[in-house]
């Protein structure tokens, strides 16, 4: 130390003016003796002072931003939103007589399901609401220009919307978080599952166009309190929803129109949900089958009404038919106002095919009664030549014994048993040859007998061939008739289901204002 002090001095010249003017080598001389004293670690030493230079402008730089707060939490702090549980309990307005305007905007985002037999409509959409929370207000200046932020939407007061169609929760999960705008706008987005009871109007079934309701409204609070407005017109959501809709199961979206009413003294919002079904499934497995039966029975009538085949047949399709109401009771709902049209088409066709199976039960009835008369006539005709030929037979059969006895009594003569034998010698040569006479004789009236017979059946048909056949030439008329009755019964009825089914039906929209969302976030 002693061997700086006097180099230091010899440089300065031992002035102590010029060792005040110099106060850099003043703290290099200090420096440098702590170095000395130290054992000359110069080292700790530089260490040390970095370090605690870090240190102190890290506490400055925290105490600059702690004075200017310019995170959300401290924004929180200052909105007092995570201690003040007054912002959820009740309506934020400053004046109870004031009325909250609460602007509602819903989209459509897919048809899950239509259940015409439960009549439930299943719908997913996505609802956003603005409203001003008149308790929140910052100046962005004082929290280097924050103008909006994400909260939870536990944290703020929300609306009690509900939809009054609403049957069952949805399974949709909640929305977690909201915007909150610095003049005290609030924005809350949340998706919902909607399984909503909705009335089917199923009477041009499947060529029918649905409108299912959805109303939005509050829970608990009346008009006087909040009031709901419309931010997207009619166009406008549909053609959003158009863009956005996701699946339509087998149904085809048409349109969605909004109206703003108040019922019971409660604001509401009414969305009309409009949809078409696709009925090309319905035509291909349930209509074109229907129609293939009826052109099946009408084929019919080319079998024969002899047999029993063509009523099985009748039996048969009109069974099919009667399968395919069946699955049609499964599938329309009991309580519908009108008789659906597919109903009075399948009525229809099952009444077309039973007349049809009616005629050939009346044909074949007919048929089997004519066979009867025609047998009867036949008994009746052989009686009558019986008895008009019983004389003349019985004259032949005794015609025939005399012979036969004469014969006999020639034939049996033995030459014992002659008066003389001399007639029996004289005659021996010619016995035989009359025995034989007599064998030929006997056979050729048996024969004359059934010529007979045969010739008084052919000549007592003859006389009756006017009646002989006639029910048979009425069931060829009748056929006729009735096939031309058939083709022109079931042509006239499809026309008319045809013009049934194409008649468009009128559909009752709402009129809406036209709303617009200027400076406002996305809906989507």
């Amino acid at each position: 130390m002693m061997l700086a002090g006097f180099l230091f001095l010899l440089l300065t010249g031992g002035s102590t003016s010029s060792y005040s003017e110099q106060p850099e080598l003043l703290d290099v001389q200090q420096k440098s003796n702590q170095s000395f004293g130290n054992g000359g670690n110069t080292s700790s030493y530089s260490e040390e002072s970095v370090l605690q230079q870090n240190f102190n402008q890290s506490s400055q730089e925290d105490g600059e931003s702690s004075n200017s707060s310019c995170s959300y939490r401290d924004l929180l702090k200052h909105l007092n939103l995570t201690k003040n549980e007054l912002h959820t309990m009740t309506l934020p307005v400053r004046d109870h007589t004031s009325t909250m305007q609460i602007e509602l905007a819903v989209l459509l985002y897919a048809i899950l399901d239509v259940k015409e037999k439960d009549q439930k409509f299943v719908s997913y959409i996505c609802t956003s609401m603005f409203w001003k929370d008149e308790y929140i207000r910052w100046d962005p200046k004082d929290f280097c220009g924050i103008e909006m932020m994400y909260i939870s939407s536990q944290l703020v007061w929300k609306p009690d919307l509900i939809v009054q169609e609403m049957t069952d929760q949805g399974k949709a999960p909640p929305s977690p978080y909201l915007i909150l705008w610095n003049n005290g706008e609030v924005f809350f987005k949340k998706y919902m599952v909607v399984v909503s009871n909705c009335r089917m109007h199923v009477y041009k079934f499947p060529f029918d166009i649905q409108s299912c309701n959805l109303t939005f409204r509050s829970a608990i609070h009346f008009d006087k309190a909040i009031q709901f407005d419309i931010i997207l017109d009619s166009s406008t959501t549909t053609e959003w929803s158009r863009e956005l809709i996701q699946t339509q199961s087998e149904w085809l979206f048409i349109n969605m129109t909004v109206n703003n009413i108040t019922v019971h003294d409660r604001s509401s919002v009414i969305y009309t949900i409009s949809m078409k079904r696709r009925s090309l499934l319905y035509i291909v497995n349930f209509l074109l089958p229907i129609l293939f039966f009826l052109c099946l029975d009408l084929a019919s009538f080319l079998v024969s009404d002899s047999g029993g085949e063509k009523l099985s047949f009748k039996v048969t399709v009109l069974l099919a038919v009667t399968v395919m109401q069946l699955i049609l009771n499964e599938i329309l709902p009991s309580s519908s106002d009108r008789t659906p049209l597919i109903a009075i088409y399948c009525i229809g066709m099952f009444g077309l095919m039973l007349l049809s199976l009616l005629e050939t039960i009346v044909v074949m009835y007919l048929m089997e009664k004519d066979s009867e008369s025609q047998d009867n006539d036949a008994d009746q005709s052989l009686c009558k030549d019986c008895g008009d030929k019983e004389s003349k037979v019985s004259f032949h059969n005794c015609f025939r014994e005399v012979k036969k006895l004469h014969c006999a009594c020639i034939c049996d003569v033995s030459p014992g048993e002659a008066p003389s034998e001399r007639l029996s010698m004289a005659k021996e040569g010619s016995s035989s040859q009359l025995t034989e006479e007599c064998r030929d004789s006997e056979k050729l009236s048996d024969e004359l007998v059934e010529a007979m017979k045969t010739l008084s059946l052919l000549l007592s048909s003859r006389k009756e061939g006017k009646k002989w056949g006639y029910w048979t030439r009425m069931t060829k008329t009748i056929n006729k008739v009735f096939f031309i009755f058939y083709i022109i019964a079931a042509s006239v009825f499809l026309a008319y289901m045809f013009i049934m089914w194409s008649t468009p039906e009128k559909n009752s929209a709402y009129n809406s204002e036209n709303c617009h969302a200027a400076g406002r976030p996305a809906l989507v």
